[in-house]
């Protein structure tokens, strides 16, 4: 018999839901939320309750059984740092999602909403490769300051996806393989998976490696730390121009990959410029993993949203593919992720980890 799941991927401004029989998608769902909605919660963690009803309304209304389901999956939240997998959500994972053991953020609701489920029907509940997944060699995390330690958070339920996919697309083992993934969304990372495990990897939250869309990547030292005590900006402020106000939208006041392309397609300089520096700085981030690897990949996986761009990926492919062949997956299909990882749980393929 298939296995039927429901999956359960918060944003921000949304709530993602797919229902899964084995890893076929029967249907999928975005939940949107207002502003003013959101905007009546005191805290991130005030709305958990008001998101899991619109999910049990939006069943009873299109009059779905949710007792047919076998198995609740939520997206990973800001966890302790762990290894990667799939977890079978306990009274710790509960507890550190509640308080937020590293930030309130939407995704922290996954594993709480679907343990909730799960319980009133009675079955278990998973959560699968969180952005806190943290298999760094020793060497990784000196930056050069003892106080600020490298940290690993970073879209690690797409890149391990797509690393697993692969491995399965050419008959080999994800732990028999050394991969370069590289992500790329609204954040970028850059991971170097060596034999199953992401041993190195730039921060694709605060502030290391390439620029993105929305991020700035590793920016000057000294010239940031002059600008924090310049008397000009709040930490509010230097903060929105690390995350959400970087990259892209610092220089083009735009987010958007499909419009610079139009720009560029339209000879403006100033945009062709901030393309292919962007496209530069990716491109040093994997011949940095390269090493981190010793030269030693199989292969060089691209995926995200801007996977979907060929000029990009292209000219990626044109400065990295001496190291290593490179296959794209664009799009970033985390629904079915987090049902495949579960699966390979309830299949026997897996063990469920412990947190």
């Amino acid at each position: 018999m298939p296995i039927k799941s429901l999956v359960i991927n918060p944003g921000s401004t949304s709530t993602k839901i797919g229902v899964f029989e084995d890893n076929k998608i029967l249907f999928q769902e975005t939940l949107r939320h207002t502003t003013e909605e959101i905007a009546a919660f005191a805290t991130v963690a005030d709305q958990k309750d008001f998101r899991k009803d619109i999910i049990l309304k939006f069943f009873e209304e299109k009059n779905i059984d949710i007792n047919s389901l076998d198995m609740i999956v939520g997206c990973g939240g800001l966890l302790r740092p762990i290894v990667g997998g799939t977890y079978a959500v306990n009274d710790s994972l509960i507890a550190d999602l509640e308080k937020g053991e590293r930030g309130q953020h939407a995704s922290n609701f996954g594993g709480l909403i679907a343990k909730e489920i799960a319980d009133k029907i009675s079955v278990p509940a998973f959560i699968v490769d969180p952005v806190v997944v943290d298999e760094l060699m020793p060497e990784a995390r000196l930056s050069g300051v003892p106080e600020l330690p490298r940290v690993s958070i970073f879209h690690a339920l797409n890149q391990k996806a797509i690393a697993k996919r692969y491995a399965r697309e050419t008959n080999r083992a994800y732990t028999d393989l050394n991969l370069i993934v590289v992500h790329l969304g609204g954040g970028v990372s850059v991971g170097a998976h060596q034999k199953g495990k992401v041993i190195d990897v730039f921060n694709a939250l605060d502030g290391d490696g390439a620029f993105s869309p929305e991020r700035a990547g590793g920016v000057p030292t000294g010239a940031l730390i002059k600008m924090c005590y310049s008397g000009e900006f709040t930490e509010k402020e230097m903060f929105k121009k690390i995350i959400g106000g970087g990259g892209l939208n610092a220089y083009l006041g735009c987010n958007s990959m499909q419009e610079v392309e139009q720009k560029v397609a339209a000879g403006n300089a100033e945009w062709t410029l901030v393309r292919d520096a962007f496209i530069l700085q990716i491109s040093k981030d994997i011949g940095s993993m390269a090493c981190v690897l010793k030269g030693k990949v199989d292969q060089i996986l691209i995926t995200g949203g801007i996977a979907y761009n060929k000029t990009v990926t292209d000219s990626l492919t044109e400065r990295a593919g001496f190291i290593a062949p490179v296959t794209v997956y664009p799009g970033e299909d985390e629904l079915l992720a987090l049902a495949e990882g579960a699966l390979r749980v309830m299949n026997g393929e897996e063990e469920a980890l412990v947190y």
